[in-house]
């Protein structure tokens, strides 16, 4: 960074000091606590409200406390000293993109309130959270008797929902303000700031000292720091950046009693700007130390000193140098946190056999959620035993592949969403070039990696292939398998390309996309919803897109058989729901009948292979469906308000349409694999 380079700006943050004089918050999503230091684990939390308030189009708030709570309790403990004053604290909330900001005045009387009456009179009358994010050791009320679990207890008198951030580690030390402070006043500022994740700073005015350092070439401003119980680290030289004006220098920071200098025994602080030469006195100085290169030492004279702080500032351009050299590295590639959910349904079989695949991933911000929809057998028990870092959502009853997800969704905060059926293995790094792709072009709202059999690894798998197609009669086919047909994979398909539908088996999302959208129609229960939820992300304008760099491999037909009466029952009857909710008025008057009659040709095949069972299958999903055909426009009219809402684009997006029949194609053409389409 240059020294002209000013400190970033952040989007507006609201501030509130006046518990009595509080907005009517939207969807509130509200974290509590003093947040000292606003370290690794805080910021856990504040991704987190942020996260939940983007999902539900709500608000991000934070409730810390003013003054800090053990000097209200404790008046004549002087010992407390704190990481970040109260201004420090709520700049990094505005640098972390926090909505609002309460600074409860903190009292006697507001330590008084019973964890109820917290809850209550503060928490609910005063915020109306819809979302609580508090870390897994919060406590609140009179004698600190409130907890997370007291909280969650009050879910559904109140209507909220309280969601715990476990203990963060670094390095397997667990994060906490107490640690920081031991580490800063030790000196050990590399390792505070990695705790922190940002550098420890001191905010001070610049006042008058006895002009030494200029005398031999090292000019100083001598700091202030008003707040008596700010943390000062250790005696010693530190390389520091300064912030004047807004204006980023570089520089380094000296703390101590100036033992070559005999005369004066003060303690100081100064810091010495490189390659600056402004009158400062008077003036607000910012500084963020990075790391320490020597403790405090005596001279023998002043020449000797002069010598030091020329090597000192040598010492300080190298640890500048290589500071911004990580910084460069760190910002070429961002990892956004992804959730990878899976939907489970007694599979403590397929769980023990691909979920260690999945743990293996090469992916840094990753968390994978076990949703279990009602299981019997001990898939939980297996997981809490063999598998304790993956999160479990258990669901009270079985609801299918599509509200099961809407279910499961509504509690994953990631910035992307992976949905993965319980019987597909993964590759190491299947995740990455899916990120990347999607961090590249905001308007790909959703894909798919290629999909390969797991029993025959040179094969496509039938549910997604190498990206999912539909002709304009509304079947559905992929590129490496047509109808039942599946191709082997000899590379054909290894280009990233726009597609019509990503499979459910293993589809990224984009969570504002899939809540704007209201997630999956729950009426389908399994089979075909991605497909209508992909049409619906299309007619918003956004771009389904298939990532073949990405490969897994799926078994396919573990939980419900390809080939059973069940699945053509879902079959007929999703296709008939996916056509009336997502094609023209004007196409249907046709398309429906059309379909009625390729219905019966299909019923004479099973008739001809003696499966009987199918025919009535077919004969089932059109009794199911045209009873309800109203119900279905009336939600077509809904959905159409939804898309309205999210739409890029004017036009729907109908890349991944055959503009033929594939029915005619397969049969009567003898086409059997895509590129000869």
């Amino acid at each position: 960074m240059s020294a002209s380079e000013t400190i970033p700006t952040f989007a507006a943050m609201n501030v509130y000091n006046d518990l009595n004089n509080l907005p009517k918050f939207k969807n509130a999503v509200v974290t509590i606590g003093s947040f000292d230091g606003v370290h690794c684990g805080h910021q856990k939390i504040l991704q987190k409200i942020k996260d939940l308030a983007k999902n539900i189009n709500g608000e991000s708030i934070v409730v810390t406390f003013h003054p800090h709570p053990r000097e209200v309790i404790y008046p004549k403990d002087n010992s407390l000293r704190l990481i970040t004053t109260i201004h420090e604290k709520v700049a990094y909330f505005e640098k972390y993109g926090i909505d609002n900001v309460i600074v409860v005045p903190f009292t006697i009387e507001f330590s008084q309130q019973k964890a109820d009456e917290y809850i209550e009179k503060f928490l609910v009358e005063k915020f109306h959270p819809k979302f609580i994010v508090i870390g897994y050791d919060h406590r609140f009320g009179l004698n600190r008797q409130g907890d997370i679990n007291f909280l969650k207890w009050h879910e559904k008198a109140f209507g909220y929902q309280v969601i715990e951030i476990q203990k963060q580690e670094i390095e397997n030390n667990a994060i906490s303000s107490t640690k920081i402070r031991s580490a800063i006043e030790r000196g050990a500022i590399k390792n505070a700031y990695q705790l922190l994740g940002h550098p420890y700073i001191l905010t001070g005015t610049v006042v008058k000292g006895q002009q030494i350092g200029a005398s031999i070439g090292f000019p100083t401003a001598n700091i202030q720091i008003p707040q008596q119980n700010k943390l000062i680290p250790a005696d010693g030289i530190y390389t520091v950046y300064v912030y004047h004006k807004n204006i980023q220098y570089k520089g380094m920071l000296y703390i101590g009693d100036r033992p070559t200098l005999t005369e004066f025994h003060n303690k100081t602080i100064e810091v010495n700007i490189f390659d600056f030469d402004k009158d400062l006195y008077g003036d607000k100085l910012q500084i963020e130390l990075l790391e320490k290169i020597r403790e405090d030492k005596q001279f023998d004279d002043l020449e000797g000193l002069k010598s030091q702080l020329r090597a000192d500032k040598e010492a300080s351009l190298r640890i500048l140098q290589n500071f911004e050299k990580k910084l460069e590295l760190n910002s070429e590639e961002k990892f956004p946190s992804v959730g990878v959910v899976i939907l489970n349904w007694n599979g403590k079989d397929l769980l023990n056999q691909f979920l260690p695949s999945i743990m293996d991933s090469d992916y840094p911000n990753l968390e994978i959620i076990v949703t279990d929809n009602a299981s019997d057998d001990d898939s939980i028990k297996f997981l809490n035993e063999k598998y304790p870092s993956v999160k479990v959502i258990q669901l009270e009853e079985n609801f299918g592949f599509a509200k099961g997800y809407n279910q499961a969704l509504k509690k994953v905060t990631t910035d992307y969403y992976v949905l993965l059926n319980s019987d597909v293995e993964v590759s190491k790094n299947w995740i990455r070039p899916i990120i990347k792709l999607m961090e590249r072009n905001k308007k790909i709202g959703a894909v798919q990696p290629k999909i390969k059999s797991q029993t025959n690894k040179n094969l496509f798998e039938y549910a997604g292939a190498s990206g999912g197609w539909i002709d304009y009669l509304g079947y559905p086919f992929c590129r490496g398998r047509i109808l039942s047909t599946v191709e082997e994979d000899n590379g054909q398909y290894d280009d990233i390309e726009e597609i019509f539908w990503a499979s459910g088996a293993a589809l990224f999302i984009r969570p504002q996309l899939f809540h704007g959208l209201e997630g999956f129609d729950e009426t389908y229960f399994a089979h075909m919803e991605e497909i209508d939820l992909c049409w619906r992300i299309k007619r918003a304008g956004y771009k389904v897109i298939v990532c073949p760099k990405s490969v897994v491999y799926h078994v396919g037909g573990s939980t419900l058989n390809y080939l059973s009466p069940k699945k053509t029952y879902l079959n007929f009857r999703n296709s008939y729901y996916t056509l009336v909710k997502n094609e023209s008025k004007q196409k249907l008057v046709w398309l429906i009948p059309t379909r009625l009659i390729l219905d019966g040709l299909a019923g004479c095949l099973f008739l001809v292979q003696g499966k009987f069972s199918h025919i009535i299958a077919i004969i089932k999903a059109h009794w199911t469906f045209f009873p309800k055909i109203r119900k279905i426009f009336k939600n077509r009219r809904y959905s159409q308000e939804l898309i309205d809402k999210i739409s890029i684009n004017i036009e729907p997006n109908k890349s991944g349409i055959l503009k033929k029949s594939i029915i005619v194609q397969f049969y009567l053409k003898g086409k059997k694999s895509f590129h000869q389409l």
